[in-house]
């Protein structure tokens, strides 16, 4: 059996050695501008890459905490002469780094640590696999709103001290729909007027358990459109943050059921809203390399996959019935952005709104530190990162600001209340936006007071 470093070995340094050292990719990367530190920066996690592999450098003493503090937004990648393949060289080092710490669990240094990795470990492996059992965390968000528990839960110091960001987030999540007013899986939903194409439709988890308002308005928007959408039953979990947390076994699982439910609908395109997920399911190949019947299949399946901004612009326009009057700028998804290269079309959509006015924030292309569940594991370096995204949104002036992936939306929500703006500024997703002006569901500049209602 091959020992960890060899693994690692195998799995990375060959791409770790293609890194010149240049540092064009320093100015990008959020945890270098915010620490400061070169084994804060890609460049100096590639070169602990390369030590480690040779036998240079400690897995666990040298390695673990700067692959850490990664947060994966993969702007490297973008800024790369030589196209170092960053993400890759990540997932192997944080699958390597993950087998050890289980297999030398007693040599950890904090305990703390160990508690958190067993408490991901536990939600990733028994949680966000099981669709049913996200649902029904939903449904008990929604009675805990329903309920005005959340002004309770805060106030008390127990909770405000043991699980501080999770109280930073917590204010923050929209109202959740009714589990009565769900839309179901298994459904097919037909396009309006003429058929233009047939999409299946990722739900995600995050998306699915808290937002599902959010979906249900992307499956009208695409059905406007002119798309008859199909919501997969089988669908499970993309397997991103199994990956990034080095889980790759369960998030190859994961893809594997994930590519045979969305062949089985006979769609002519995969669709997500979210750009998490969607740089997951196109990277299926990557992950399923090893398998060669599957990785065909999954070249496939990454070929049909397309965010939803991206059919909205290609089958549009959409036939918006009233004008958003309001300044609105965007944040990037990083993963829509730097993987799956799409930058333009959320901008054409938020700019084809009726009254909106388009202000382009400094930097957006830059991580708001959101990173999965980087901003609950490494709080106080997220907020850092955010605190500084929040001074360069407040410069536009924008009343509206618009991200497309659940964890941004949450992040830069944090932000906004951080920041003092929330009498001035919400934090929406792209598709509520377009949905407001579309005359579909409520408003997405009263998102604050919806959800200020909900946790009173």
């Amino acid at each position: 059996m091959e020992s960890l470093r060899e693994l690692l070995f195998k799995n990375a340094h060959e791409s770790a050695n293609r890194c010149v050292q240049c540092g064009y990719c320093l100015p990008v990367c959020p945890t270098y501008l915010s620490m400061g530190k070169e084994s804060a920066s890609p460049r100096g996690r590639i070169n602990l890459v390369r030590l480690a592999a040779e036998g240079k450098i400690e897995i666990g003493e040298h390695l673990a905490q700067p692959l850490d503090l990664c947060l994966g937004c993969r702007a490297c990648e973008a800024a790369c002469p030589v196209n170092v393949p960053y993400g890759s060289i990540l997932e192997a080092a944080k699958e390597t780094i993950t087998m050890h710490q289980q297999s030398a669990a007693k040599q950890d240094k904090w305990a703390e640590d160990k508690f958190s990795r067993k408490v991901t470990a536990l939600v990733l492996r028994h949680l966000f696999p099981y669709p049913r059992r996200l649902r029904l965390a939903g449904s008990g968000m929604w009675l805990y709103q329903r309920m005005r528990l959340g002004k309770l839960v805060r106030a008390s110091k127990f909770f405000g001290k043991r699980f501080a960001p999770l109280m930073a987030f917590e204010k923050v999540i929209p109202a959740v729909e009714s589990p009565l007013g769900r839309y179901r899986w298994g459904k097919v939903f037909p396009a309006k007027g003429k058929r233009k194409a047939r999409v299946a439709f990722f739900a995600g988890c995050v998306m699915d358990a808290l937002m599902s308002r959010i979906n249900r308005q992307t499956i009208e928007l695409l059905t406007l459109a002119g798309l008859e959408v199909v919501v997969p039953k089988g669908q499970t979990c993309c397997g991103a943050l199994h990956a990034h947390q080095g889980y790759t076994g369960q998030a190859k699982e994961l893809a594997r059921k994930n590519i045979e439910a969305f062949e089985a609908t006979v769609a002519d395109y995969y669709v997500s809203n979210a750009g998490g997920c969607g740089a997951m399911l196109k990277e299926y190949a990557h992950l399923l390399r090893e398998d060669p019947d599957l990785r065909r299949r999954a070249e496939a399946f990454a070929a049909k996959s397309k965010d939803v901004s991206q059919l909205l612009v290609e089958f549009g326009p959409l036939p918006y019935v009233k004008p958003v009057e309001a300044v609105v700028t965007y944040q990037d998804s990083c993963h829509l952005r730097n993987v799956q290269g799409v930058w333009k079309e959320p901008r054409q959509l938020i700019q084809s709104v009726p009254g909106v006015t388009f202000a382009e924030m400094e930097q957006s292309h830059l991580c708001c530190a959101s990173g999965g569940i980087y901003n609950l594991l490494h709080f106080q370096e997220s907020m850092q990162i955010l605190d500084d995204k929040m001074d360069k949104a407040k410069k536009t002036k924008a009343s509206i600001i618009v991200t497309t992936n659940p964890g941004c939306m949450l992040q830069m929500k944090a932000g906004v209340e951080r920041a003092g703006m929330a009498g001035e500024a919400a934090a929406v997703h792209l598709v509520e936006l377009l949905a407001e002006a579309c005359g579909i569901g409520q408003s997405a500049s009263s998102e604050g007071k919806r959800r200020d209602e909900a946790s009173v």
